[in-house]
């Protein structure tokens, strides 16, 4: 699916969109975004901060460059940028071509984001061309299941869920952050296999 036909279904489901999280965010996402964003230090980027979910979260003393391709989203988003300790600056920006200098970001964060990047290896190479050598990258994703009854369950789902949704609920994500140059440090699975905290660095 195209970037511009992503964008407009994440416009469309701005305003309803955190009404439709709040049951996963009980059953997991609010205790995994908190540890998520814990790891954040120095300058960091959140790549798909969609409706601003991690916001509140943010320890103080960082500033936090949250970007996102949807402008309805980030509408939300604004709104919680008041009840965050850290230093906010929202910013519209597609992932796929990042607005900003080599080697700019200590940190960099994602949750849930690189089910619906069009170019998902694309994005990869961006936030690693953007992240400083010495930074970190920790992604709270969720990726195809290696269980083989229940990987072709989601190969079979997935066209259902990208045509209506534009999430994408097959991907691989960790070899397509191999295959754009990043290094796997650390994987932690919350859900099964299904939902990972992934470490990566730079491999510069």
């Amino acid at each position: 699916m195209e970037s511009n036909q992503v964008k407009e279904k994440y416009n469309k489901k701005a305003k309803s969109f955190d009404t439709m999280m709040a049951p996963m965010e009980l059953m997991g996402m609010k205790k995994w975004r908190k540890a998520l964003v814990a790891k954040a230090q120095g300058l960091v980027l959140e790549a798909g901060v969609g409706t601003g979910a991690n916001l509140p979260y943010y320890p103080a003393g960082i500033k936090v460059v949250a970007v996102d391709f949807s402008s309805k989203m980030l509408d939300i988003a604004e709104v919680k940028v008041a009840s965050s300790k850290a230093e906010i600056e929202l910013k519209l920006a597609d992932i796929q071509e990042l607005p900003f200098e080599d080697d700019t970001f200590d940190t960099v964060i994602t949750a849930c984001v690189f089910c619906s990047v069009p170019d998902a290896l694309q994005g990869f190479k961006e936030l690693r061309r953007v992240t400083k050598a010495t930074g970190n990258l920790y992604l709270l994703e969720h990726v195809r299941s290696e269980n083989a009854a229940l990987g072709k369950m989601m190969d079979w789902l997935n066209p259902l869920t990208v045509k209506h949704s534009g999430v994408n609920i097959n991907r691989r994500t960790e070899a397509t952050m191999e295959t754009a140059g990043l290094e796997i440090k650390q994987i932690d699975k919350l859900f099964g296999d299904i939902v990972k905290l992934i470490h990566a660095t730079p491999g510069k």
